[in-house]
């Protein structure tokens, strides 16, 4: 989208974001939703009501929009009346969605070990290792580098990292995660450690400052 065709309103909206360093990914996210409330209303935003508002949130609901949706543009919404808008009245008319906890599913180490197995090369069984046996998503794992490995102490340095604890005012999202060793032997020669299943057990998170 060209500068010319970004209206004044999205345009603040953006500086605003930006101002606060939110991430491009929830820039992009938060003016869709709103760009999708725009739509709903068929006019600017920013004249919307308290029935607008109430309104939105049933057509969200009728047309099937999963829990994680709602809540986005529930977040997206809030960010735009409160601090764009400066409309504290608009934003109490918003409501989220709980969404129940799943249990997750526990692989037995003879499942890991098939799992890692079946990846189609080393890179990729190195990559799993990673990511089952420190507890990373797929987009931690891509942002790793050599030098955030500590052989010695055996753990990785993770940051900005979604799986890391809420972000507390004063405190970078900067983690340590334990990262057993079989993963690190896998990881370095490709193999399993002597004795020992390539399966790796799950790691618990150390937050820093």
């Amino acid at each position: 989208m060209t500068e010319q065709a970004i209206s004044p309103l999205r345009r603040r909206m953006i500086e605003d974001m930006t101002i606060r360093k939110f991430a491009q990914k929830t820039q992009h996210d938060y003016v869709q939703r709103v760009k999708d409330f725009a739509s709903y209303l068929n006019r600017s935003p920013d004249t919307a009501n308290p029935e607008d508002v109430r309104g939105f949130q049933l057509h969200l609901e009728s047309s099937g929009a999963g829990v994680p949706k709602i809540n986005t543009t529930i977040s997206a919404l809030r960010f735009f009346f409160n601090v764009t808008l400066d409309r504290p009245d608009l934003s109490r008319h918003l409501s989220t969605m709980h969404e129940p906890r799943k249990v997750p599913v526990v692989l037995s180490p003879e499942e890991v070990a098939r799992f890692l197995e079946a990846a189609p090369g080393i890179k990729y069984k190195a990559a799993f290792s990673v990511a089952y046996g420190a507890g990373l998503r797929v987009s931690e794992v891509a942002a790793l580098k050599v030098c955030d490995i500590d052989s010695k102490r055996m753990m990785l340095r993770v940051e900005q990292g979604k799986s890391l604890p809420p972000r507390r005012r004063g405190v970078a999202r900067i983690a340590t995660r334990c990262f057993p060793r079989r993963c690190l032997n896998f990881c370095a020669t490709g193999t399993a450690s002597r004795g020992r299943k390539v399966g790796c057990s799950r790691a618990r998170t150390q937050p820093t400052r």
